[in-house]
């Protein structure tokens, strides 16, 4: 509040404000234009909860495809297309969600999201022994995924001072990754507990339920801004598009975006394949795949804070690129388990971490593009890489022994390619020159 005062004071003086009284009321004025409110962290975790859920939608039948084969008769690329079809619906959908979000708001653009989920959450329950409606429903809840996961930036700014964005943007991209990771554990075994259509049930319950909270207690914005007016403005999302395609850090981010989530993406769905011809069991796999999102989970709340902490974005997206270069040419070349393990907990620590950073640091080095715009495009940019890198490594895996090597060795090199990508980034000048006078 004593940052506040001086911005004011300041402000007032430069407006040539001489009686005392005018200048003590412009004071007043210019310190509650801002602040910050507690129930900031109540709408983000009710955010949070309504990305988690949909991630565990998204991920419901990538850990029991054997079983979801069996129970409908169908092959294994149907039950795959099940996950596939998020990749796919985000390509049509992105942009128009990010449009209504930067046009209606939160509760708009969130809400949607939240509706589509909850609704065809809870059809694709009542439904679950019909493949066909079950395709139907995943891709309504697929519509739904853009209008969640590109509000990330949106709700930071929103309710969050300029300081706090990027630990803001982590924690909400924490809830992906923990979504992700609360379908790869609890699915299997809610099925063997109460089959694949009570498991469908008790998840399109919890996607319904979901929704309500979220309505209950979401908030468009806080009574007053957490920043100044300046901070706060933005382009909507056809303007945004114009300005963003003239900037240069943003260009080469989206190239940085491209490779590191088509990479994780294309890893992750592979896991059991890169590991097998190596000698690793499926349970092993499972639990390196574990502890890739499980390291992401600490990364996501651990590196945003430290930019934050530090007011810098470049080097910390750096660290990040250069730790997961590393650490997936371990995963690539090791044989040996314990090495496996902490290799592909450090490649989710890193390369997961880069993602909450990159996305406040797109918000912010494009401003005055809405948030929802630019972090849509970069979204968009690891939608498009995933799917080719996905059908890539299939494709250019040994014939003989199914071997993932070669493909993997490209993947690190193209890691490579993007943390030299990042020391051509300019740092934020809307971080540095912002987090004086946010509220705090």
């Amino acid at each position: 509040m004593l940052k506040s005062y001086f911005y004011a004071l300041i402000m007032v003086s430069d407006q040539g404000i001489t009686d005392r009284n005018s200048i003590k009321q412009s004071i007043v004025m210019q310190v509650n234009e801002f602040r910050t409110y507690s129930y900031r962290w109540v709408m983000l975790a009710v955010y949070m909860l309504a990305i988690a859920v949909n991630q565990i939608m998204w991920i419901t039948f990538a850990p029991i495809t054997i079983d979801a084969t069996v129970f409908y008769g169908v092959s294994d690329l149907k039950i795959g297309i099940l996950s596939m079809s998020f990749m796919i619906v985000y390509l049509v959908v992105s942009i128009p969600a990010s449009w209504i979000i930067d046009t209606y708001g939160i509760r708009a653009g969130v809400g949607t999201g939240v509706i589509l989920t909850g609704v065809f959450g809870m059809l694709r329950g009542l439904f679950a022994t019909d493949y066909n409606l079950l395709l139907v429903f995943q891709i309504g809840i697929a519509v739904g995924q853009p209008f969640l996961l590109n509000s990330i930036t949106k709700v930071a700014s929103r309710w969050f001072p300029v300081s706090e964005r990027a630990t803001a943007s982590g924690l909400g991209t924490l809830a992906m990754y923990f979504g992700i990771l609360l379908g790869m554990s609890l699915t299997p075994f809610l099925v063997n507990y109460r089959g694949i259509d009570g498991m469908l049930y008790m998840y399109g319950t919890i996607s319904l339920v979901t929704a309500i909270v979220f309505f209950i207690f979401a908030k468009e914005r806080p009574a007053t801004p957490p920043c100044r007016p300046d901070q706060e403005e933005r382009a909507l999302a056809i303007e945004g598009m114009r300005l963003l395609f003239r900037n240069r850090d943003f260009l080469w981010l989206m190239v940085i975006f491209f490779i590191g989530l088509g990479v994780f993406n294309s890893v992750t769905t592979w896991i059991e394949n890169i590991l097998s011809p190596r000698g690793f069991s499926a349970e092993q796999a499972g639990i390196t795949g574990g502890l890739m999102i499980l390291g992401g989970v600490a990364g996501a709340i651990i590196m945003p804070f430290l930019s934050d902490r530090y007011r810098r974005r470049i080097p910390f997206i750096s660290i990040a690129l250069a730790g997961a270069t590393l650490s997936l040419a371990m995963v690539t070349f090791t044989e040996n388990y314990s090495l496996l393990l902490i290799s592909a907990g450090a490649f989710g620590f890193f390369l997961l971490s880069s993602g909450p950073i990159g996305f406040q640091y797109g918000a912010e080095v494009t401003f005055p593009v809405s948030e929802g715009t630019s972090n849509g495009f970069l979204l968009l940019m690891g939608q498009v890489s995933g799917i080719a890198f996905i059908f890539s490594m299939d494709w250019f895996k040994s014939p003989a022994t199914g071997s993932m090597t070669i493909p993997l060795s490209v993947l690190s090199v193209l890691m490579l390619i993007s943390f030299l990508l990042s020391s051509r980034l300019n740092e934020s000048a809307f971080l540095t020159n912002n987090t004086k006078g946010d509220g705090r």
